[in-house]
Parts: C-alpha cells; structure tokens; sequence
C-alpha cells in the first residue's frame, strides 16, 4: 500500500513540476509595442459615390477653405498635437429626405473616428460636422463595419464576409459620404470618387512589448525581409477590408504579394491588438495613427 501511496505522489509532483514549468515558460505578454517604420505609402481622403460630382466639388472646396483658413490645422492639433478634441453630435435619426450630410463610418479607427461613451470624436468627423453645417444640413453618422462603410455609398452596394464568415448584404446609395480613414486605392475608384487627400499614412506593425524580433530594423525592407520567413504557423492580425489586411493577404491591384504567414482578420484593430496579449496572433499590421492610439490605451489598461 506505501508503495503505491509513494508512486503516486511521484506522479503528482511530477505532474506539478512539469506544469510549473509550462507556467514559467509562457511569458504573460502586458504591453505592446508599435515598430517605428513605414512599411507602405498612402493618403486618405473622403468619397462619395460615383459622378455625384456636385457634392464632390463643394467638398473640395470646403476642403481648400478650412486648409486655408487654418481650421484643418487646428482640428488635427486636436489629435496629433497638444489640443483637446471636441465631440461630435449625431441626429439620433436617419432622414432621406435631403435635409441630413448622412457620413458611413467605422467609429474603431482612432484617431480618425472613434468613440468615448456615446459620444463621436475624431478628425474625420470634426470636419464633416463642419462640412456639414457648411452645407446648411443636418449631420448624422452612420457607424457600422468598414467593410460596409465604401459599399453603403457606392451605387450598387454589395456583400461581405465578417470575421466569423456569415455573410452581410449592404445597400447602395443609402449614405452620402464615407468618411473612414479611406486609403485611395484604384479598385476602390472603380465605385467611388474621392476627393483631394488630406492626409500621408502608412501600414505598422505592432508586436508584444518584450518581443525583439524586429528590433535591428531600419527599414520596410528589412522588415519584409523578417516577415518573410514566417509560415502559415505564424498569426499576424488585421482589421477586416483594410489596407492592412490587403498588405499580408496579398492584393495584386494594390500592388501587394503578400505573405506566408496567416492573416487573421478582426473587425476592429483593438480587437486585433488585443489578440496580442490574448496569445491568439503573434503581431499586428495597422494603419500608423490607430497603432499609436490603441497601443497607448492597451497599455495604459494593463
């Protein structure tokens, strides 16, 4: 009876060790980090759908006023800078009766379009309030997923896929701006016309603060080349329809290869972020001002 009593406590501490063990191997990641290097070359600018070339021409021309006026510089302060960004109000209700600027936006993309509580705030939508009050019109944002965001203004409308694979159906024609950190891509003119940019961005990468895979690069090449030598069993994060994701899953329009690795798509870039720290993808490929925001707040939070 001892003897058995003495083998099984043999494999309950060995069992224990082993567990130990594991539990020391595996870091707890609590931060993140962003790589300081541009790994693509962009604008953003806003849209509307496709010949509607009277609002396309005030919008320019609005954009022109407040770039001369100095207000453009003084609403991006608010979010590149030192100032205070101001919250944006919504009409509680959609009106198609020509009375309301109705802007599609994906209200996760800070610090373009994003939201504390119930309120809007961002640069995006700082200057479609404005655009709007510019038009002698009501201003009501339409939040709802970025891939919905281009189909909701173009003509036809369309489909897509969320990240769990069920599909969603999207009018056409039912906003009359996209107003959504929008890189200008051909494929995306096919259905839409933007209008003159207004802002350079570019893809980073986010890995987990004490990763330093990455740290001796100087360059996108140099980058490129570490992502390179990832297989299929290396998760890189995204958000879904963006320049992101178009970036690691290859686009041949937008002049994309791609990468081996597998990219995992996210409504939102938080979202993918915190898969970071949830050890489900190993790092992150996002636009560079919602890095920066949601690096800042993750880390902030942990």
């Amino acid at each position: 009876m001892k003897k058995i009593v003495s083998i099984m406590l043999a494999i309950l501490m060995t069992v224990g060790c082993v567990a130990a063990f594991a539990s020391c191997g595996s870091e707890k990641i609590t931060g993140v980090k962003v790589i300081d290097i541009k790994l693509t070359e962009e604008e953003y600018a806003f849209a509307v759908q496709k010949d509607n070339t009277e609002l396309l021409d005030s919008l320019n021309t609005f954009m022109d006023e407040i770039k001369e006026n100095g207000t453009f510089e003084e609403i991006s302060n608010k979010y590149f800078g030192d100032g205070t960004p101001t919250a944006v109000t919504s009409a509680t209700e959609m009106k198609n009766d020509g009375s309301q600027l109705i802007v599609a936006t994906n209200a996760a993309f800070e610090p373009f379009e994003y939201m504390e509580g119930n309120k809007f705030y961002g640069l995006d939508l700082e200057i479609m309030a404005l655009f709007a009050e510019y038009l002698n019109k009501e201003l009501y944002i339409y939040n709802m997923e970025f891939d919905a965001v281009c189909l909701s203004v173009s003509a036809a409308g369309g489909t897509y896929k969320d990240e769990n694979g069920a599909t969603h159906t999207v009018a056409g024609g039912i906003c009359d701006i996209a107003a959504a950190g929008l890189t200008v891509s051909d494929d995306r003119k096919e259905i839409l016309d933007f209008s003159e940019s207004y802002f350079d961005a570019s893809q980073v990468l986010i890995v987990a603060e004490n990763d330093t895979t990455f740290d001796n690069c100087k360059t996108a090449a140099d980058v490129e080349a570490i992502l390179n030598t990832f297989d299929s069993s290396v998760n890189v994060g995204v958000q879904n329809a963006t320049t992101g994701q178009k970036y690691c899953a290859g686009d041949e329009s937008w002049g994309f290869d791609g990468f081996a690795f597998t990219t995992k798509g996210y409504n939102t870039g938080a979202l993918a972020v915190q898969n970071i720290l949830n050890g489900n993808v190993k790092y992150v490929v996002i636009d560079e001002g919602p890095a920066n925001a949601i690096t800042k707040k993750v880390n902030e939070a942990n």
